[in-house]
């Protein structure tokens, strides 16, 4: 299985405390100092969708969203090109881009904090990966090896999304706080 297009979601601790208007805001900050290694393109604001991506920083390899979707607040790193490498690296990256972008948004925002003991991993490819069993049974040993090795965690459970209308994803929960400081 060829895993590409990888989303990762972190959710809010807690409630949403920050101001859509300021994340904007701030999105435009980073899109004009192009602040990411990723070329940044646009801010597109989605509020008027509900349990939607909210606010959204477009860009040509990734999209950077502050996501309401399922009614639950997280920042979503949406990898739009495809990636070189293993699929462990892939998801590596992916997860090592939306912690940068948490990191960043938990600095500007004092009151904001994201849960790093749960995120949501989905393929947004329904061609290379679609939301079927056969999917599950391909992807399941290559996502345990990678939370074994890359985020170093044993004791974790993972529920996947059934619905066969969604995107293949699932629901990853921890026993300890994410790390991922390296560079990719």
């Amino acid at each position: 299985m060829n895993v590409q297009h990888v989303n990762i979601k972190f959710f809010v601790d807690g409630e949403l405390t920050v101001e859509l208007d300021k994340v904007i805001e701030l999105f435009h900050r980073w899109t004009a100092e192009q602040i990411r290694d990723e070329l940044l393109i646009d801010v597109a604001d989605y509020r008027h969708v509900p349990a939607g991506p909210s606010v959204a920083l477009i860009g040509h390899e990734a999209d950077y969203v502050l996501d309401n979707t399922g009614y639950r607040y997280g920042l979503r790193y949406n990898r739009k090109t495809a990636l070189d490498g293993s699929n462990e690296h892939r998801m590596l990256q992916a997860v090592r881009s939306a912690l940068q972008a948490c990191e960043l948004l938990e600095a500007e925002f004092a009151t904001l904090r994201f849960n790093r003991r749960e995120f949501e991993i989905t393929v947004n490819d329904r061609a290379l990966a679609p939301n079927t069993e056969e999917t599950r049974v391909a992807f399941e040993p290559i996502l345990r090896s990678f939370i074994g090795e890359h985020l170093q965690q044993s004791d974790f459970t993972v529920d996947y999304q059934r619905d066969e209308r969604s995107l293949f994803g699932a629901l990853v929960s921890l026993p300890k706080m994410v790390n991922v400081q390296e560079p990719v």
